[in-house]
């Protein structure tokens, strides 16, 4: 089961509000969403997608592409809402989850397909994030072998907590997952990088003339 936690979009990403007012920051958060689900469309893994979501457009989406949602009433923080969903995959005997973020707007299905050729049958896979302190996918078999705690500083705390479960850990560096979309320098760093996404396309359309320098993030 590959889970996606989607917070309020209507409140997205307010680290980027010294350089796109609500309504863009809101836009950019829906067409990463789109971005990250079209490459987990395009991926020949065959695993279901689910948001965990209560957003209304996350929502509809999901409608629309005929996903699963597991339903976050709570909408409290990212790591609250996989523990709820992971919860859920244990109740119904899921015996994998793959964490993915709707904010990794570069992600390419192929980066997706290697995560799980080099996942051990029992164990764990983690993507960090490209400073390498957040966790940017993670793969666990079984679903819950070991608890998720999102934040800045994610990664070696989960490192830490795969190995100390005993089975294999592998780490795994790939570009397009490890860019999450959170500070004025990431989506600078979205808007020059190659490609065409609707996230670009987007960015690059409120910010024609790039992110300005001097910004505070």
């Amino acid at each position: 089961m590959i889970l996606i936690p989607v917070k309020n979009l209507s409140s997205a990403k307010q680290r980027l509000a010294s350089v796109l007012n609500q309504s863009a920051r809101t836009q950019l958060a829906q067409a990463m969403l789109h971005d990250v689900l079209a490459a987990l469309k395009n991926a020949a893994i065959g695993d279901q997608i689910s948001l965990v979501t209560s957003d209304p457009f996350a929502l509809e989406l999901a409608r629309k592409l005929q996903l699963r949602v597991i339903p976050d009433q709570q909408n409290r923080s990212e790591t609250d809402a996989i523990e709820m969903a992971t919860r859920t995959c244990i109740a119904e005997a899921i015996q994998e989850t793959l964490v993915i973020p709707a904010d990794i707007p570069l992600i390419h299905s192929t980066e997706i397909e290697q995560i799980y050729s080099i996942a051990p049958k029992r164990g764990s896979v983690l993507v960090p994030a490209a400073d390498g302190r957040g966790t940017n996918a993670i793969l666990r078999r079984p679903a819950d072998l070991f608890p998720l705690r999102f934040g800045n500083h994610s990664f070696p705390p989960h490192r830490a907590a795969a190995e100390a479960s005993g089975l294999p850990c592998r780490v795994l560096s790939l570009p397009g997952i490890a860019l999450d979309i959170d500070n004025p320098s990431d989506l600078q760093q979205l808007m020059s990088s190659a490609g065409d996404t609707h996230s670009q396309q987007l960015a690059r359309r409120f910010l024609p003339d790039g992110v300005p320098v001097a910004v505070n993030e």
